[in-house]
Protein backbone atom coordinates (compact mmCIF):
# COMPACT_ATOMS: atom_id res chain seq x y z
CA UNK A 1 0.00 0.00 0.00
CA UNK A 2 2.49 2.22 1.11
CA UNK A 3 4.49 3.62 -2.02
CA UNK A 4 8.13 6.12 -2.00
CA UNK A 5 8.64 8.25 1.06
CA UNK A 6 7.46 12.03 -0.21
CA UNK A 7 8.60 13.79 2.50
CA UNK A 8 10.40 14.38 6.14
CA UNK A 9 8.73 16.94 7.98
CA UNK A 10 10.58 19.02 10.53
CA UNK A 11 9.10 21.54 12.89
CA UNK A 12 11.57 25.04 13.24
CA UNK A 13 10.92 27.77 15.72
CA UNK A 14 12.18 30.11 12.69
CA UNK A 15 11.67 29.17 9.03
CA UNK A 16 13.87 31.74 7.49
CA UNK A 17 17.10 31.22 9.63
CA UNK A 18 16.22 27.86 8.89
CA UNK A 19 15.51 27.88 5.42
CA UNK A 20 19.25 30.00 5.36
CA UNK A 21 20.97 27.61 6.70
CA UNK A 22 19.31 24.85 4.29
CA UNK A 23 20.31 27.37 1.35
CA UNK A 24 23.29 28.75 1.89
CA UNK A 25 25.18 26.32 4.20
CA UNK A 26 24.31 23.36 3.09
CA UNK A 27 23.62 24.07 -0.46
CA UNK A 28 20.19 22.92 -0.80
CA UNK A 29 17.47 23.55 -3.57
CA UNK A 30 14.80 25.26 -0.81
CA UNK A 31 11.51 26.54 -2.20
CA UNK A 32 9.91 29.48 -1.71
CA UNK A 33 7.68 29.85 1.52
CA UNK A 34 4.34 28.55 1.14
CA UNK A 35 1.42 29.82 4.25
CA UNK A 36 -1.23 26.49 4.95
CA UNK A 37 -3.67 28.21 6.80
CA UNK A 38 -5.81 25.45 7.08
CA UNK A 39 -2.99 23.56 8.54
CA UNK A 40 -1.66 26.16 10.61
CA UNK A 41 1.64 26.17 8.78
CA UNK A 42 3.98 27.93 7.31
CA UNK A 43 6.42 25.35 5.14
CA UNK A 44 9.37 25.58 2.64
CA UNK A 45 10.22 22.18 0.63
CA UNK A 46 14.25 21.59 0.42
CA UNK A 47 14.27 19.90 -2.36
CA UNK A 48 16.89 16.63 -2.50
CA UNK A 49 17.14 13.99 -6.07
CA UNK A 50 16.09 11.10 -3.84
CA UNK A 51 13.24 13.32 -1.51
CA UNK A 52 12.27 16.35 0.34
CA UNK A 53 12.56 17.56 3.98
CA UNK A 54 9.60 19.91 4.70
CA UNK A 55 10.55 22.70 7.19
CA UNK A 56 7.99 23.85 8.79
CA UNK A 57 6.95 26.90 11.52
CA UNK A 58 4.06 27.73 13.47
CA UNK A 59 1.10 29.48 11.56
CA UNK A 60 -1.77 31.09 13.97
CA UNK A 61 -2.43 30.51 17.26
CA UNK A 62 -4.22 27.14 17.35
CA UNK A 63 -0.97 25.90 15.20
CA UNK A 64 0.07 21.82 16.07
CA UNK A 65 3.41 22.97 15.50
CA UNK A 66 3.42 25.27 18.81
CA UNK A 67 2.25 22.57 20.98
CA UNK A 68 5.16 20.69 19.42
CA UNK A 69 7.34 23.62 19.88
CA UNK A 70 6.68 24.40 23.13
CA UNK A 71 7.73 20.62 24.07
CA UNK A 72 10.85 21.12 22.11
CA UNK A 73 12.00 24.61 21.57
CA UNK A 74 14.79 24.24 19.24
CA UNK A 75 12.65 22.25 16.82
CA UNK A 76 13.36 18.35 15.62
CA UNK A 77 11.23 15.88 13.06
CA UNK A 78 7.62 16.02 13.36
CA UNK A 79 6.53 13.65 10.72
CA UNK A 80 7.21 11.36 7.89
CA UNK A 81 5.08 11.61 4.54
CA UNK A 82 4.12 8.71 2.43
CA UNK A 83 2.41 8.12 -1.05
CA UNK A 84 -0.07 6.20 -1.76
CA UNK A 85 -2.32 5.85 -4.97
CA UNK A 86 -5.95 5.82 -3.68
CA UNK A 87 -6.06 7.90 -0.09
CA UNK A 88 -9.42 6.97 0.50
CA UNK A 89 -8.69 3.35 0.05
CA UNK A 90 -5.75 3.33 2.16
CA UNK A 91 -7.34 5.19 4.87
CA UNK A 92 -10.69 2.59 5.00
CA UNK A 93 -7.75 0.01 5.07
CA UNK A 94 -5.95 1.76 7.69
CA UNK A 95 -8.91 2.35 9.55
CA UNK A 96 -10.27 -1.23 9.45
CA UNK A 97 -7.14 -2.52 11.05
CA UNK A 98 -7.37 -0.39 13.65
CA UNK A 99 -5.18 2.60 13.09
CA UNK A 100 -6.56 6.06 13.84
CA UNK A 101 -6.66 8.87 11.61
CA UNK A 102 -6.67 12.26 12.99
CA UNK A 103 -8.60 14.90 12.28
CA UNK A 104 -12.46 14.02 11.25
CA UNK A 105 -11.34 11.60 8.95
CA UNK A 106 -11.39 13.56 5.34
CA UNK A 107 -8.55 14.18 3.40
CA UNK A 108 -7.35 17.90 3.46
CA UNK A 109 -5.14 19.78 0.38
CA UNK A 110 -2.00 19.39 1.48
CA UNK A 111 0.91 21.47 0.48
CA UNK A 112 1.34 20.07 -2.96
CA UNK A 113 -2.19 20.42 -3.72
CA UNK A 114 -2.85 16.84 -3.40
CA UNK A 115 -5.30 15.28 -0.65
CA UNK A 116 -3.59 14.35 2.52
CA UNK A 117 -4.22 12.77 5.66
CA UNK A 118 -2.25 11.86 9.38
CA UNK A 119 -2.19 8.71 11.32
CA UNK A 120 -2.00 8.88 15.25
CA UNK A 121 2.09 8.52 16.29
CA UNK A 122 0.64 6.16 19.32
CA UNK A 123 -0.46 3.43 16.97
CA UNK A 124 2.93 3.77 14.38
CA UNK A 125 5.72 3.51 17.33
CA UNK A 126 5.79 7.07 18.06
CA UNK A 127 5.99 8.87 14.62
CA UNK A 128 3.08 10.73 13.69
CA UNK A 129 3.13 9.31 9.82
CA UNK A 130 1.14 11.40 6.86
CA UNK A 131 0.31 9.74 4.09
CA UNK A 132 -0.72 11.95 0.57
CA UNK A 133 -2.21 10.47 -2.41
CA UNK A 134 0.08 10.37 -5.97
Amino acid sequence: MLGRINHIAIAVPDLARATATYRDVLGARVSQPQALPEHGVSVVFVELDNTKVELLEPLGADSPIRSFLEKAPTGGMHHICYEVEDILAARDRLKASGLRVLGDGNPKIGAHGKPVLFLHPKDLDGTLVEIEEV
